[in-house]
């Protein structure tokens, strides 16, 4: 069974954090559609018979897409891959195009689990980050989506933000859990290159938020969403009992799937050859990714193969961040790589410092998450 993820590029306008390839434009977004249809067709030639367990439409912003082009694209999906055995397929929304028949339609169409860009109910926050929606419909987001009779979704907050006062992040976090969000994703504020946020903080225009601040945010949403029953399944991912995001869970464990549209990237074993594994994405433009699908063409940027030592190093670097831990047995068989030998060491000074736990399976600390990037620096090969 494989994974597919579709990139929809399309935004309103850019939020000042984001770094994820998109267009403001508002041309028409057909040929867009008709590529993707395309691109769904190729590789359901060559893989469509494997089955499909997870779909997953991010972007971008999927939801500034019409139901009939939402419509064209699954039809494309169920001619061209087997999904009788899908078991969930995420949509990616904004606060504000929740309305009711859009999002009825969603769900006739077999959306089974929107996801939600609510980021903050505080209007400042919302209006540093250039979000599109302001604190109102950010407030009854998660209603709208429980009145359209969606079971599981998804809602996304960020913490971090210059200024936000910690008494704004809890109030967030009190509010998705008393509306009883199925799943919740919160995300440091991250400054990356090339973005509005990075130009503003060099500039001396922002001033980022302490390291200080950073950990108290953090561990409010780790000690209040576990205390209201949340299971903290990944880093930045809190699940009520059947409620995990299994497309996730999917690049967390090194399984194949397939991205499709601009930007996305696909990830393969390649079983019976010299190769373990292999990676490849596609061009991080519209009008590139529409003219080669026109041409017959597939609009693929780059491809790599994928060593052992790599792999090792990326399941690490995925593991450490979920509850699962590192199996040493899986590790070694899998990828060859012998880790209780190689890095007993650090990890003997990692536990004695309380960030992990040690054992068959490799663990981090709720105080080991904190440090996460700097204790898989330490173990990977």
């Amino acid at each position: 069974m494989q994974g597919l993820y579709l990139h929809v590029p399309y935004c309103s306008q850019r939020c000042v954090y984001c770094d994820f390839y998109f267009v403001t434009s508002s041309a028409d977004r057909s040929p867009f559609v008709r590529a993707l249809c395309d691109e769904i067709a190729h590789y359901g030639r060559r893989y469509g018979h494997e089955g499909v367990e997870t779909v997953y439409f991010g972007g971008g912003t999927p939801s500034l897409l019409s139901l009939e082009q939402i419509t064209e694209i699954m039809e494309a999906l169920r001619k061209h891959f087997d999904l009788s055995k899908t078991i969930e397929i995420t949509f990616e929304l904004n606060p504000e195009d929740l309305n009711a028949a859009y999002l009825k339609g969603l769900c006739s169409l077999g959306v089974t689990r929107p996801s939600v860009g609510l980021q903050s109910l505080h209007e400042r926050d919302l209006q540093f980050m250039n979000r599109v929606h302001g604190s109102l419909e950010a407030e009854a987001a998660i209603p709208a989506l429980q009145n359209a009779g969606f079971h599981s979704f998804t809602v996304d907050l960020i913490y971090g933000i210059p200024g936000q006062p910690l008494s704004d992040w809890n109030a967030n976090l009190q509010h998705v859990i008393d509306l009883k969000a199925p799943h919740v994703s919160a995300y440091a504020l991250t400054i990356e290159e090339k973005t509005p946020l990075h130009r503003h903080v060099r500039r001396g225009l922002v001033t980022p938020q302490s390291d200080e601040m950073y950990a108290a945010s953090y561990e409010a949403a780790m000690a209040r969403l576990q205390q209201a029953g949340y299971q903290h399944y990944e880093i930045s991912s809190f699940a009520l009992p059947g409620q995990k995001a299994r497309h996730n869970e999917r690049y967390w464990n090194h399984v194949n799937y397939i991205g499709l549209g601009p930007s996305a990237q696909s990830f393969r074993w390649q079983s019976g050859t010299t190769v373990p594994a292999k990676r490849w994405g596609n061009v991080r433009s519209l009008s590139r990714y529409i003219s080669s699908l026109q041409h017959e063409e597939l609009p693929v940027d780059f491809a790599e193969n994928l060593s052992m030592k790599e792999l090792a190093t990326e399941y690490i670097m995925l593991r450490l961040r979920t509850d699962s831990g590192i199996n040493l047995r899986e590790v070694y068989e899998k990828y060859r790589f012998d880790l209780e030998q190689q890095k007993r060491k650090a990890i003997a000074d990692l536990e004695a410092r309380g960030l992990l736990t040690a054992g068959q399976v490799i663990r981090l600390t709720n105080r080991g998450l904190l440090l996460c990037d700097a204790v898989t620096a330490l173990l990977i090969p």
